[in-house]
Order: C-alpha cells, then structure tokens, then sequence
C-alpha cells in the first residue's frame, strides 16, 4: 500500500517539476532577409516543366527543362512504392532510381565527332 502512494505521489509530481523547469525564454521573430543582389533574379525558364499523364492504372509526371525530357516519376496503382527514371545520356538511355541513392551514373563524354 505505501508503495503504491509513493507511486501515485510521483507520478503527480514530476510532471509538474518537468514543466516549471523547461520554460524556455521569450523569443523574438527574426527580421526579414534582405533582397537578393543585382544580378540574381531568378529564371523562370530554370524552373522545370511538370506533366502529370495517366497510363493505365500508373500516374507518370515528366519533368523538363527548356523542353528537353530529363525525368520521370512514375507512381504504380494500389499504393506502390513510387520509382524514378533518370535521362542517362542524349542517346535515350534511363537508369532507374527506387530509393535515396542515386543510380551509378558513367561519364559518357563525346571528344570527337565525325
């Protein structure tokens, strides 16, 4: 039985010693940034193209930059894990990415061209 007071005691207690000591301090809002300098507005062409197309079940939204297609995400029906596919090279080459990692991407680099 003192058990059980000794338990009912605390319990009542330390919530209330938890709460009196964590009071953090007045804050104050931090004041608004300054403008970015001459020079660096930013591009709306940089910003890239979404198009959201359904396929079957699969959602699929392209993304590209000065219309040149560089990614796809495609989102499976029924809840699936979504998956990525990269733009690899000018030849049409993708690599897909399922996960945080990106996908082992080769350097095909063109010196010479006849």
């Amino acid at each position: 039985m003192r058990l059980i007071r000794c338990l009912l005691l605390l319990a009542t207690v330390l919530p209330v010693l938890a709460y009196a000591g964590g009071q953090p301090p007045v804050l104050e809002p931090l004041p608004e940034p300054p403008p970015p300098p001459a020079g660096m507005e930013l591009d709306p062409n940089a910003e890239p193209e979404v198009t959201i197309i359904q396929k079957g079940e699969d959602t699929v939204e392209e993304y590209r930059i000065n219309g040149e297609l560089y990614m796809q995400k495609i989102t499976p029906a029924g809840g699936k894990k979504p998956y990525y596919l990269l733009k690899e090279d000018q030849e049409g080459g993708w690599s897909r990415m399922d996960g945080p990692n990106p996908p082992l991407v080769i350097p095909k680099w063109v010196i010479f061209n006849f």
